[in-house]
């Protein structure tokens, strides 16, 4: 369901179907296996890498879990309860707050410290990838009305609703620079934003 690398290039995780996440590291011409992470008790729909921490992995599954891993030692540091099935997890960017949104469209809002659920904010519309600015400040996602939506970060009020493809807006992501995010969405199209000129 989701691969990412980590923060230093070297690691790749993938969610699965089979309620585990892989963990493979980079020879020097092919990937090879280094763990599996068993714990979940439903599909592993997306994960995360910590932005900063190589080695520190979070992932969502339909269990109504998120898990965080430490992929030294192969185990689960924690599993914190969510209130839904879960489809989307993403790491803030300072590596304080881990968001995890569900198929009721709530997204929950976890301290990556404490574990603890920090806020939840429920949504009227379909609610799907979920990102940070490069500065942690501003939380953005994409919507099933083809929408992009901007909120403050924490107060969680909204700054702007661009509307950006015609069709279900899907997927999000920011360049490395934090100055461009990209778009996806059901109409085929990819779209290219500065960030600064919202």
């Amino acid at each position: 369901h989701s691969v990412a690398w980590n923060a230093n290039g070297k690691k790749l995780a993938s969610g699965s179907y089979d309620k585990t996440a892989g963990i493979y590291s980079l020879g020097s011409d092919r990937l090879n296996k280094e763990q599996i992470l068993k714990g979940h008790t439903d599909s592993v729909d997306q994960l995360c890498w910590h932005p900063t921490n190589p080695d520190l992995l979070a992932t969502a599954s339909g269990d109504k879990s998120i898990r965080i891993w430490d992929t030294k030692s192969y185990k689960s540091i924690t599993s914190i309860p969510t209130k839904g099935e879960n489809i989307n997890i993403c790491w803030s960017p300072d590596g304080k707050t881990i968001a995890v949104g569900n198929k009721d469209d709530l997204v929950t809002f976890v301290d990556s410290r404490t574990y603890k659920v920090k806020a939840e904010k429920q949504f009227k519309y379909e609610v799907n990838e979920l990102t940070w600015n490069k500065e942690s400040n501003l939380f953005f996602f994409t919507n099933g009305e083809g929408h992009i939506e901007v909120l403050n970060w924490p107060e969680l009020e909204v700054q702007h609703v661009i509307q950006a493809h015609p069709a279900n807006c899907i997927c999000i992501e920011f360049s490395r620079c934090g100055k461009y995010f990209a778009t996806g969405s059901a109409d085929a199209l990819v779209s290219i934003w500065d960030a600064q000129e919202l």
